[in-house]
């Protein structure tokens, strides 16, 4: 399919979240720190998951792929909203639109996926554990982390290639920060309520389905720490899983709101507010969510600072 039949050969145009007023450089200089912040917490993060073996496990494993996620979605969507807001060009070509939408939409696949599999973890290391290496060997990891990031090719495959296969013979401003699938949709003149109440049935079963297995695998957890008879070990396995359902929260709260709404009940701006949320809020937070309360990641982070001020 040629996703560009139908268009014209004229750029979109992003009218962004910020005019020039004092405040808005000031929100501005606030998305930037935030932005470094996110990209600082990953990079160290990674950092500390390769330079210390104890962390050499399948947990952090999938904790690396997320923070990946994290640095992917935010490099997708800052770099190109800062670019424009300083040089006071709102234009992105077609195929830089594309790619936004491609790794926007796969990135928010692969991760609704990834949880699952960090929920599936958490109840073998809980649950089972004496059969945890053999359940969760590296193979496994490596094909569950790898089925994780297929699945949200595939979905932004089928996205992309829709999207684009409508005419756009109106106008191409584009009331958002990025290119995103309904800010798109709303610009093209063919009907595309079809292809919304597809997208609205596939979100719907892409977010309940491994939500459904976080569910699962955390009712058997509680179970099982209930059932513990020491309570150094129902803390230590609270403690494991804390982190993940806090994570698991950030990002579900956010797609339930963005994903599970009808094309009528959305709204230009509040699809702005919730994108900002999850592509530069959700980035930072995770790195300070499985950090800061990991005393393995602290242990880790320790040791780093001691080996660098010798």
């Amino acid at each position: 399919m040629d996703i560009w039949n139908h268009t014209s050969l004229s750029d979109f145009i992003l009218l962004g979240l910020f005019s020039y007023s004092p405040s808005d450089f000031f929100l501005f200089s606030l998305v930037l720190l935030t932005s470094a912040a996110s990209l600082t917490g990953n990079l160290l993060f990674l950092l500390l998951t390769q330079a210390d073996r104890r962390l050499h496990t399948p947990m952090y494993f999938f904790l690396s792929q997320l923070s990946i996620m994290d640095l992917t979605i935010m490099g997708t969507v800052v770099p190109k909203m800062a670019a424009n807001f300083l040089s006071g060009s709102k234009f992105i070509s077609r195929g830089g639109c594309a790619t936004q939408v491609f790794l926007v939409v796969m990135v928010g696949g692969a991760e609704c996926f990834l949880l699952a599999v960090m929920a599936y973890d958490r109840y073998v290391a809980v649950c089972h554990p004496l059969r945890y290496p053999v359940l969760m060997n590296w193979k496994a990891c490596c094909l569950m982390a790898l089925a994780s990031w297929m699945g949200g090719v595939a979905d932004s495959v089928i996205d992309v290639g829709m999207v684009f296969s409508f005419p756009y013979c109106g106008s191409l401003r584009v009331d958002h920060f990025f290119c995103e699938v309904p800010a798109l949709l709303r610009l093209s003149c063919a009907d595309t309520s079809l292809f919304e109440d597809l997208i609205y049935a596939c979100c719907v079963i892409m977010l309940l389905l491994p939500l459904g297995v976080i569910v699962a695998s955390y009712a058997w957890i509680l179970m099982a720490v209930i059932n513990m008879p020491s309570t150094e070990g129902k803390q230590k396995a609270l403690a494991t899983c804390s982190s993940h359902l806090a994570v698991v929260g950030l990002y579900y709260g956010g797609a339930i709101f963005i994903y599970m709404q009808r094309a009528s009940a959305r709204s230009p701006a509040g699809d702005r507010a919730t994108s900002i949320f999850y592509t530069i809020l959700t980035p930072m937070l995770n790195p300070l969510i499985y950090s800061l309360r990991n005393k393995e990641v602290m242990r880790a982070l320790k040791k780093m600072w001691k080996m660098q001020g010798r």
